[in-house]
């Protein structure tokens, strides 16, 4: 890899960055005034929808059905767009980076959906994000390859998943690539490079450019996602309702539009999918200031709990009134060399996704190629020879508001063991975010965005608390208040020294290191900034 360059495209795009092989590529000048055209048309909405967010939250209202768009829930006659190629069968799903090797495994994992994943599974490098796109056409044009530092080949098989790519979420941007003089929308440039290297081949293949759309907060975010569609069509020439996408319900404020969100991207609709972990962050990042909304530990928070419960059912319901599919939730647990617990993971996963396919799921998400057969057999008992579910209506399905937020209700209590887990999961996460690049094993499961974020969450929301509540003894207090009072800043990018051999004591890097860290790369929290801390204790974590 060279050092880096800049490309002016008319004189307001400009990119920026290492220059690696094949990056030319990618980095037409037709696709760049392609993304150029993209962010000159929908930039500006996007920050209004981004500013629309900031607002919503600052007013802390509680999230409820819009009466303004009750005449879309109550019309019974709309429907959205037939599966398309690749997508009728979805029953198992697996998710992960464009990373060369990962993209060979899960494309011959016997998934029927690979989503190709730019989002949570992939710390947004440059490197990351272009070669991924490079894998990603090679793995379409069939010559993507790869052979391991052992000699290992991996080679693309004769039965292939569908290809799904998940963009960067609408607050995300990319800093190697600024017009008029501000970085563009992330989500725009991973859609719009994919979009337009690959929309062609895929066609002609019997497919066509599909998508997951992440971390949306409204219907109104889904039709700036349709009308990015329409206008990417009519400018390749490509008939609208080519595209196709599957929005992750992942946020509370989504869950209260579902049918909304259908209704927006109708003709380019694919379905719901129940992104439940990032819901569970979504839920106290909303409402963790109320003290009804505080969640107890996370090994409390299963998908069988009423607030949990009432999302799932849902938004089957809704996909399934509307003709859309509904595509269960994360399998996190991950195979290992330990035959017990492998025996316990998968019979974890089994449960999981037995009880997904008895509410009416279409199929379902795994993390590893290895947990590919327990998901296909669970949906397998279920579906026999039928494709999907798409007339199991769930007309007994009955969810209020009420039901939706009926957080108080989850059994569990927050403890100091449960906080020690989550700042292990968050500090490890960091670790690999700045360093390994990729998501990875501990605890027996994948380790990535989602699941830093939840944890980090969690214990902000559980020091809100006891800031609220300072006389209340909370068992974690000296936890979280070592936690709070320093952590690692956004500023930190480069990979730190030692790499991967750190993570042994990786957990102990906000107690004893980063206190001595320069203060560039140090952010205090509000708790920290608004609370004279006299003690820190020197946390060891197990």
């Amino acid at each position: 890899m060279t050092t880096s360059f800049t490309f002016t495209a008319r004189g307001d795009l400009e990119v920026t960055g290492p220059v690696g092989e094949r990056y030319d590529e990618i980095l037409t000048e037709p696709a760049l005034e392609f993304i150029r055209a993209l962010c000159r048309e929908f930039a500006p909405r996007r920050a209004e929808l981004l500013e629309e967010r900031r607002r919503r939250h600052e007013a802390g209202d509680l999230p409820d059905f819009n009466p303004e768009t009750r005449h879309i829930r109550e019309d019974p006659t709309w429907r959205v767009a037939k599966p398309a190629p690749g997508l009728v069968d979805r029953r198992v799903e697996i998710t992960g980076p464009p990373d060369r090797k990962m993209s060979i495994n899960a494309l011959n994992s016997g998934a029927k959906v690979w989503m190709a994943d730019f989002e949570d599974a992939s710390s947004p490098t440059w490197t990351n994000v272009i070669e991924g796109q490079l894998n990603l056409k090679d793995a379409i044009a069939g010559t993507l390859g790869y052979v391991s530092p052992e000699g290992k080949v991996y080679a693309l098989g004769d039965e292939l998943a569908t290809i799904v790519v998940r963009p960067r979420g609408w607050h995300l941007v990319e800093r190697h690539i600024t017009l008029d003089g501000s970085r563009v929308p992330g989500g725009l440039v991973d859609f719009g490079l994919f979009f337009f290297h690959n929309a062609r081949t895929l066609i002609d293949q019997g497919a066509g450019p599909y998508f997951y759309l992440p971390k949306l907060e409204s219907y109104r975010e889904a039709e700036l996602w349709n009308d990015v569609f329409c206008f990417a069509q009519d400018r390749l020439g490509i008939p609208r309702g080519t595209i196709r996408a599957t929005v992750l319900i992942e946020t509370i404020t989504a869950a209260f539009q579902m049918e909304e969100i259908l209704y927006a991207l109708r003709e380019h609709s694919a379905g719901l999918n129940a992104g439940r972990w990032d819901y569970i962050f979504s839920v106290i990042k909303n409402l963790g200031d109320r003290p009804d909304f505080v969640l107890p530990d996370r090994k409390a928070v299963s998908m069988t709990v009423p607030f949990m419960r009432a999302y799932t059912e849902l938004l089957v319901r809704t996909c399934h009134k509307r003709g859309a599919h509904a595509i269960g939730g994360m399998a996190a647990l991950i195979p290992s060399s330990d035959p017990d617990a492998n025996r316990t993971a998968f019979e974890k996963v089994a449960e999981d996704k037995l009880r997904e396919a008895g509410d009416g799921f279409d199929g379902s998400w795994v993390a590893h190629p290895g947990l590919v057969p327990v998901c296909r057999r669970e949906f397998d008992a279920v579906l026999g020879e039928r494709p999907n579910q798409l007339k199991k209506l769930r007309e007994d399905v009955k969810v209020g508001a009420e039901d939706l937020l009926a957080v108080r209700f989850t059994p569990g209590q927050v403890t100091e063991a449960g906080v020690r887990g989550n700042v292990a999961v968050a500090v490890r996460y960091l670790e690999i975010e700045l360093a390994v690049l990729q998501p990875s094993r501990r605890f027996g499961q994948i380790l990535d965005r989602r699941r830093h974020q939840r944890r980090r969450a969690a214990d902000q929301e559980q020091a809100r608390q006891h800031r609220q509540q300072p006389d209340r003894q909370h068992p974690q207090r000296h936890a979280v208040q070592a936690l709070q009072h320093v952590r690692i800043g956004r500023r930190q990018r480069e990979r730190p020294a030692g790499g991967a051999d750190r993570m042994r004591d990786a957990e102990a890097l906000p107690f004893r290191r980063l206190r001595r860290a320069p203060a560039d790369v140090l952010e205090l929290d509000r708790f920290a900034a608004t609370q004279r801390v006299e003690h820190r204790p020197q946390i060891g974590l197990a």
